[in-house]
């Protein structure tokens, strides 16, 4: 394998999911699983294809309860191609099925380079003799509604004809996820199929709820040198499906291309989604010239998100970037989504967006800004319903939720399944508050690497009012200690959802939440003095800001409470008067303990009794804030923090961490690298293996984790360099990683479309594109450098 092709050899039934989920290829607009194409789903193969921003809503009897939720829709399954073979006048034998045992050196290779997925193998069929099969296919990122399936049949030693079927399945479900079996799982009805002479099928239908049109066209032709002896189109019931019937021989190889078109009724510009999927795919070019121009739009995407680190984790890092740009493009720029956890690469999470944009907008701010605006705009859209699930909980302000889906309402279920009890529990993440200040970090740091002012002071201004409006609200202020508290929320750890036997859910205090609410009311208050007096006239008359509430803002800013225990910062109030767990027992007697709230919950406990974290919670304020910006912030909170507390912080919470989430390992390292601590690089190799190695034992399969993956690259472009963008400059602050110590990438940064940022050894490069831009700030390493365009700045780093 080269450092741009991975490579899957053999055929493993218990990998394959996993296999798919990593293979899959998409655009940004619709992603497909690399599923085999002659299979239809089941318990080993899954031909998931997923248009970003489908969702449907279903009502579910379970436990004694009626549920509602919402997924990301399955749709119908474009991908469906078999074949058999038989030689001249006998019958026909069986289907091709990779379980029938006939199959002999079968292969699976991922171009990232070009993202296509190849397969080849050869079919051993007793009654002919050996076919070689060699399948390619992409989803087209020039026009993202086509996709295509190249598929090329050579006879070997035999010869006779080859009959192929090439079908669009309306019989699909949601069934990626066996723990959501019990649920109702069958989103799109309605189904209609056609077909248009001489060579194109077509399949219409609707989600059962939110009413979508979904519209597939497919047109199969052969490539060979006669025409087939049969070609029939034949619309079904579920199915529409052309027939072919070629004859085949040694030395003149039969190749089928298949064309595909994908419309939904939430695009724009169309009038109808079945007319313009017929009409598009009837006048799409050929395999090769789709490939050729495919590969042009890679090129030009490979070229703005360059990335060079050597080795290995060069190798895996480059595999990330791919899976983050098929599913957040430039295209993705058009539509009105937002970031789903899981890609578009499988139905974990049921597709809903949570705030693992945190994790991602970072990066997509210096390589991507109009698909991050594109993204906190898909926010902005549902701030009326975040205001109005505050005042429905009577609060003022914005309370987004914590999981996300078509309209911005709180799709987080209200039971969940433990898969190890088989028990469903009550949950109570959507106390997760925090999300809110996840959102306005990514406003205030898009605008900061982007200088979008014209942002900033009109949406951006008014998410960050209404979120800064809901923590002043939130917090209610204690005369004892002179403190405001914020009450009954959960942290980024998850884990710790209520205090032992307490009858109501929530803790107190959690130092994240805290912290980030103040920084947020700080931003804002900021901000307000910073607008042209009449923009702020018109944004307070806008969402009706009495002029009471910005000096309680201030006050509450400096004044939120943050918990300490034994020279640590707690991670709630009362985390002290926990049990502490024996870790090593836990671990002797289960291996692993990622998931350790489903072990205690089978064993009848809880770890709300623990001092045990599934991920980063505390330390999560090490991954936003740098060590200079977070001191600063408990200073304002009146709080001290010098590198002894912080370090002891650090060393505490890593004794207690399970690392459930693949999001831990990932703060863990840029925190620890920051801190220049020898642990970091097990902490990032973990975050870079965490999908290829399916560390979590089956959940890959359901999709990848979009979030772990582009903040393996934001470790690289801000957790080595110390890469800031505020006060108008960037600030670099680079760390020494013997482990990483070469890497290079560029960014996109004021008008500036190149910034390059190289170290190489003890040598950090900085170069500026010519342009007639203006230059550059730079500071770093206690100095100020103004970097004109066309010139390039070296500094020879100390390893200390």
């Amino acid at each position: 394998m080269s450092e741009w092709t991975w490579e899957w050899t053999g055929y493993d039934p218990a990998a394959e999911q996993l296999r798919e989920a990593l293979c899959t290829l998409g655009n940004g607009y619709f992603a497909t699983r690399g599923a085999l194409p002659e299979r239809r789903a089941g318990l080993t193969n899954y031909p998931g294809t997923y248009a970003a921003g489908c969702y449907n809503r279903l009502e579910s009897a379970v436990a004694g309860r009626r549920l509602v939720n919402e997924d990301l829709v399955n749709l119908p399954n474009w991908l469906l191609l078999r074949f058999r073979t038989r030689r001249a006048g006998e019958a026909w034998g069986p289907w091709f099925s990779p379980d029938a045992r006939t199959l002999v050196d079968h292969r699976h290779t991922l171009d990232l380079r070009r993202a296509t997925l190849t397969r080849s193998f050869h079919h051993r069929n007793g009654g002919t003799g050996l076919v070689g099969v060699e399948q390619t296919r992409m989803v087209h990122m020039g026009d993202p509604h086509l996709a295509a399936l190249r598929t090329e049949f050579t006879a070997e030693g035999w010869s006779g004809e080859i009959e192929i079927q090439s079908c669009l399945d309306g019989q699909v479900i949601n069934g990626n996820v066996h723990r959501y079996r019990a649920l109702d799982r069958r989103h799109v009805g309605h189904v209609r199929t056609g077909a248009r002479e001489p060579r194109t099928i077509w399949l219409s239908c609707r989600t059962s709820s939110s009413d979508i049109t979904v519209a597939l066209a497919a047109r199969t032709t052969v490539v060979a040198d006669r025409a087939p002896v049969a070609s029939v189109l034949r619309p079904g019931r579920q199915r529409a499906v052309h027939r072919l019937v070629v004859l085949i021989a040694p030395g003149r190889p039969v190749t089928v291309e298949k064309t595909v078109a994908l419309h939904t009724s939430r695009d724009t510009a169309i009038s109808d989604p079945l007319g313009e999927a017929v009409d598009r795919v009837s006048t799409a070019a050929d395999f090769p010239t789709l490939l050729d121009s495919h590969t042009a739009a890679w090129e030009q995407l490979w070229r703005r998100a360059e990335l060079r680190v050597p080795g290995e984790a060069g190798r895996v890092l480059r595999f990330h970037l791919f899976h983050v740009l098929q599913t957040l493009s430039p295209h993705t720029g058009d539509l009105d989504v937002g970031v789903p956890a899981r890609g578009l690469h499988g139905e974990a999470y049921r597709g809903h967006v949570f705030w693992d944009e945190l994790f991602v907008l970072p990066y997509l701010d210096l390589h991507f800004p109009e698909v991050s605006r594109a993204l906190l705009n898909y926010r902005y859209r549902r701030l009326p319903r975040a205001c109005r699930a505050a005042a429905e909980a009577g609060r003022a302000g914005a309370m987004y939720p914590w999981q996300s889906g078509s309209d911005g309402r709180e799709e987080t279920q209200e039971q969940h399944l433990n898969p190890r009890s088989d028990r469903w529990l009550p949950d109570h993440s959507r106390l997760q508050h925090h999300v809110g200040s996840a959102i306005a970090y990514n406003v205030w740091q898009y605008c900061e690497a982007t200088g979008d002012t014209e942002y900033l002071h009109t949406k951006g201004a008014e998410m960050l009012l209404q979120i800064a409006r809901f923590w002043a609200g939130l917090a209610v202020h204690d005369p004892g200690p002179d403190r405001y508290r914020i009450r009954g929320v959960v942290g980024p750890d998850e884990y710790h959802d209520g205090y032992p036997d307490a009858g109501r859910p929530g803790l107190d205090d959690n130092a994240y939440t805290n912290v980030t609410a103040a920084w947020v009311l700080a931003r804002t208050l900021e901000l307000m003095r910073r607008l042209p007096a009449w923009r702020r006239e018109e944004l307070f008359q806008r969402v009706r800001l009495r002029a009471d509430e910005l000096p309680r803002w201030e006050e509450v800013s400096r004044r939120l409470r943050v918990p300490f225990h034994q020279g640590v910062i707690s991670q709630f109030e009362g985390y002290d008067d926990l049990a502490e767990l024996d870790w090593d027992a836990y671990r002797a007697r289960y291996g692993s303990i990622r998931r350790l709230d489903r072990i205690l919950e089978a064993e009848d406990d809880t770890v709300n009794r623990y001092k045990a974290s599934k991920q980063a919670d505390v330390l999560m304020l090490g991954y936003l804030f740098s060590p200079a910006e977070l001191r600063s912030l408990f200073q304002r909170l009146g709080y001290p923090l010098d590198d002894d507390i912080w370090r002891g912080t650090v060393d505490y919470y890593l004794r207690r961490t399970s690392h459930g989430s693949t999001l831990s390992g990932l703060v863990h390292g840029l925190v620890l690298a920051r801190a220049r601590r020898s642990e970091t690089w097990q902490y990032v190799r973990e975050a870079l293996e965490a999908d290829i190695a399916d560390i979590q034992g089956g959940t890959t399969g359901e999709g990848i984790h979009l979030g772990a993956m582009a903040g393996t690259l934001d470790l690289i472009q801000r957790g080595l360099t110390g890469l800031e963008t505020r006060e108008d400059a960037l600030w670099l602050d680079p760390v020494p990683l013997s482990t990483l110590s070469e890497y290079g990438f560029t960014v996109r940064y004021r008008g500036h479309w190149g910034i390059g940022i190289r170290r190489r050894g003890g040598e950090l490069e900085i170069s500026v594109p010519d342009s007639e831009e203006s230059p550059v700030r730079v500071r770093l390493a206690g100095r100020a450098v103004t970097i004109a365009p066309g010139e390039t700045y070296r500094l020879m780093l100390s390893e200390a």
